[in-house]
């Protein structure tokens, strides 16, 4: 259940047709273009010693182990030309919340991405932190590969959100940006039934193009397609050099990379030589095929059932899956029926403003003359509440003081409450971490938690040929391999990514072709729902699931 609403910032938790069938994969991801803008096991550690330096101390670094020395060499050759210093690796014992004790290693450090045309010039280096249990047999430990959105976005969303060993609170007033940057022990963490790879592709965290490299690394790595092989080729080299082929591999991407996981899963099976044995996708984007997103009705069919999820949250009342079982049968359809006939059809439209009111709070009659399309900007002010006040996209439920009231909604953009609220506090922390706990320190390199530019300059793909979309890829692993299995979480309060667009496009995989291998699951909050403790526990709990039955 989410956490205890603030009253000082008012953050509340709080089949028609064939044609229909046919359009799923081509128009319903617009919403996301609407809405958006390793490890080796060394030897037991000393648990006293980093004990006795508490929790937030510097441990003493690891010894570099044979297999890796090749590689620590490379990458104190990339320093001294200006790339990312030399891997390094400390051990760790934490203590957690509910009295588990976890001995680690963590390894921070980058490989080096060049050219595909020559194998020889350099590209760009991919940073990466690597969290491995120690004491645990290599061939049979699994591994799971961590990736963000954005495109632009660092890994440290999920590391520090929901999987790593340390968490930062980002609930409430933890997630504003003057709060104190302080990870705790995480009990919900991961690392206890997998090994952990953090990967910021190039642009995110440190993650950069290399000294020298020209526009045509920029344009191959900031693509849909050149991004998805070089994190492939990440993948598979890390494996290799930390003699982990033999172990069960799991893929996890949040937002957009979520889209990106079922296409890196295909990469990595047909290109690569690597299997994997399950997903999980944490409010992905799916699909981005839509091309007129304000005139297509699924838009707003996938969008309902969270918009009733935040008002009736708003109004205090319980909101799960089957709270929302009414607005999502409606949203499919008399809902939809009457969204093709409302520009032409009064009783359709009264039929909107009626029932949609019901279900999302808003005036009805507002919703009439907008023939049930209510744009995103004016229900984020209605769910409000006062005029002052303005909910976000990304967790309707959570609503901050509005700095331009007096300029109506559509006219300027506002700050997000949820995202960026969060950008100092995770930025800050992931300073600490690497620099305090970790030892490792770029010199003369930004971190950067969300590089706005690279979605900026970022290549979808043009032309007349079809958007990007991750359902085929998705299919296709899933009926490539039986054992493969997927897990889909999305928070039901989000308006970027709804879970509702995921559940019509995931209900068109057939049972006999992997449907039946795709679990669905909606939590309590937001695109990053995690942040509530009830949400991120259960979130856990399915991964763990999914990992056993994939080992």
């Amino acid at each position: 259940m989410p956490d205890a609403p603030d009253p000082k910032t008012r953050r509340n938790r709080t089949a028609p047709g064939r044609w229909f069938r046919a359009a799923w994969l081509a128009t319903l991801a617009a919403l996301a273009l609407a809405a958006t803008a390793a490890a080796q096991v060394l030897p037991p550690p000393e648990p006293s010693a980093d004990a006795a330096r508490g929790p937030g101390a510097r441990p003493a670094p690891a010894e570099t182990s044979p297999e890796r020395a090749a590689t620590a060499g490379a990458a104190a050759e990339n320093g001294r030309r200006g790339g990312l210093p030399a891997d390094a690796t400390t051990r760790h014992v934490l203590e957690l919340p509910d009295g588990r004790t976890l001995a680690f290693t963590a390894t921070a450090g980058s490989l080096r991405l060049f050219d595909p045309r020559d194998g020889r010039t350099p590209q760009a280096d991919v940073a990466y932190l690597a969290y491995a249990l120690e004491g645990a047999a290599p061939r049979t430990r699994p591994v799971s590969f961590v990736l963000n959105g954005g495109p632009g976005a660092s890994s440290a969303w999920l590391q520090l959100g929901a999987l790593g060993p340390w968490r930062l609170p980002l609930a409430g007033d933890a997630a504003l940006p003057s709060a104190a940057p302080e990870p705790v022990p995480n009990a919900e963490t991961w690392l206890d039934f997998t090994d952990l790879v953090f990967l910021d592709p190039v642009g995110a965290g440190y993650s950069d193009f290399a000294p020298g490299a020209g526009e045509a690394a920029r344009r191959r790595l900031w693509s849909v397609d050149g991004d998805v092989q070089s994190l492939a080729e990440v993948v598979r080299r890390w494996l290799e050099e930390h003699g982990r082929l033999a172990s069960p591999k799991f893929l996890v991407g949040e937002s957009y990379g979520g889209f990106r996981v079922p296409r890196m899963a295909r990469v990595l099976q047909s290109e690569q030589g690597i299997g994997v044995n399950g997903l999980v996708l944490i409010s992905p984007a799916l699909d981005f095929g839509g091309r007129s997103a304000a005139l297509d009705p699924l838009l707003w069919v996938a969008r309902l059932p969270s918009m009733a999820a935040a008002a009736r949250a708003a109004a205090g009342g319980e909101v799960d899956r089957a709270t929302l079982a009414e607005a999502e049968r409606y949203a499919a359809g008399d809902y939809l029926l009457d969204l093709l006939r409302a520009e032409r059809d009064a009783e359709a439209a009264a039929r909107l403003g009626e029932r949609v009111a019901a279900l999302t709070g808003l005036d009805p009659e507002l919703v009439r003359r907008r023939r049930g399309r209510v744009g995103m900007a004016e229900f984020l002010h209605a769910i409000g509440g006062a005029g002052d006040r303005v909910a976000s996209p990304y967790d309707a439920s959570v609503t901050v003081l509005d700095p331009f009231p007096e300029v109506p909604a559509e006219a300027r953009p506002r700050p997000d409450p949820v995202l960026d609220g969060m950008l100092a506090p995770l930025t800050g922390a992931m300073l600490g971490l690497y620099a305090e706990r970790l030892g490792w320190r770029p010199e003369g390199r930004q971190y950067r938690l969300l590089n706005r530019r690279v979605a900026r300059e970022w290549d979808w793909g043009g032309g007349r040929g079809p958007r990007p979309e991750a359902m085929s890829s998705l299919r296709t692993a899933l009926a490539l391999d039986p054992r493969l299995r997927v897990v889909v979480a999305h928070g039901l309060f989000d308006l970027v990514t709804p879970y509702f667009a995921s559940r019509l496009l995931l209900d068109q995989i057939p049972e006999r072709s992997g449907g039946d291998r795709v679990r669905l699951v909606a939590y309590p909050g937001g695109h990053m729902f995690y942040s509530l403790d009830g949400s991120r526990a259960a979130l856990r709990a399915e991964a763990r699931a999914l990992v056993a039955a994939g080992r």
